[in-house]
């Protein structure tokens, strides 16, 4: 049974100006997905504005959340770092607070070649002793991994699933047979993509790691569970009412759309870490004119 399945949420990092983590808003935040009932918690991904933390920060956010869920969802940790040496003290203070996992990009400033991602994951699976997840984030990071890399890293020890990324949604079912046919038993193959994702689901995968399903949780379960039940129809359904939001996360990014979500919801009040600005008004006011539109579908 693969390590990952269902339905991963995640939440963003709420935060000051000085990158100081808002322990009481994360745990609210981690306690509105507990109380949903997601399958695992992706903390510090891309949406938690990982690479804008500092380590302290990031401890205090992944101690904290994992107190929250109190051993009852399994916590996915972004790791990622310039350096493999940082990548690993990452991932053994996520190790330390009780994470299930790492979620590892190929962060770099400088291009990076396959046998260097190689050698960064499987150093930071090895002497951190952290189970590792690939995170392939092209449009962050400028790195694709190709078929042979995951293959590779797939049958390193600790490297024990994939995040992949989601394109043309009809692409989807060959993709995940070749990663299905060339990974080891066991290996878990999940897709992010928000809009991409119920297909995915239907197809197949493991896993979606979801960033709507770290503010809305409830609906986003309801797709998972209609795929899981082999209810496409349901899936495909509810999904098509979601394609406003799909929309403003494809013009704004789901990073920025989020953040305004959480505020508008009365979850917490913060803003991306600068350089990121939040929403200007009129996208803000789409925003919650979307969230009132679907009031009911989201309660």
């Amino acid at each position: 049974m693969a390590i990952l399945s269902g339905l991963s949420a995640f939440p963003i990092t709420p935060a000051d100006q000085n990158g100081n983590v808002d322990i009481a808003a994360l745990k609210r935040l981690v306690a509105r997905l507990c109380t949903a009932g997601v399958d695992s918690i992706g903390l510090l991904g891309s949406t938690g504005t990982y690479m804008y933390l500092s380590r302290e920060e990031r401890r205090r956010a992944v101690e904290a959340a994992i107190k929250e869920v109190r051993g009852n969802t399994p916590v996915v940790v972004g790791v990622g770092a310039m350096r493999t040496d940082e990548a690993v003290r990452l991932a053994q203070d996520a190790k330390a607070a009780g994470a299930a996992a790492g979620l590892l990009a190929a962060v770099s400033y400088a291009p990076l070649t396959e046998n260097e991602v190689f050698e960064h994951f499987s150093t930071v699976a090895r002497e951190s002793g952290l189970p590792i997840v690939i995170y392939d984030n092209p449009g962050t990071t400028h790195f694709r991994f190709t078929a042979d890399l995951v293959e590779r890293l797939a049958h390193v020890s600790g490297i024990v699933a994939i995040k992949n990324p989601t394109e043309k949604s009809e692409e989807i079912a060959r993709h995940l047979a070749h990663q299905r046919s060339t990974a080891p038993r066991g290996f878990s193959i999940g897709y992010s993509g928000d809009w991409n994702a119920a297909e995915a689901m239907i197809c197949g995968a493991d896993t979606w790691y979801s960033v709507l399903a770290g503010i809305l949780p409830d609906v986003c379960l309801r797709i998972v569970r209609a795929a899981q039940n082999g209810d496409a129809g349901e899936a495909r359904r509810i999904d098509a009412g979601l394609a406003p939001i799909w929309e403003l996360f494809k013009q704004f990014s789901s990073l920025r759309t989020v953040y305004t979500m959480a505020d508008l919801l009365g979850v917490c009040q913060a803003e991306p870490p600068r350089p990121i600005l939040p929403l200007p008004p009129a996208a803000k006011e789409r925003v919650a004119q979307c969230l009132a539109v679907f009031e009911h579908d989201l309660a």
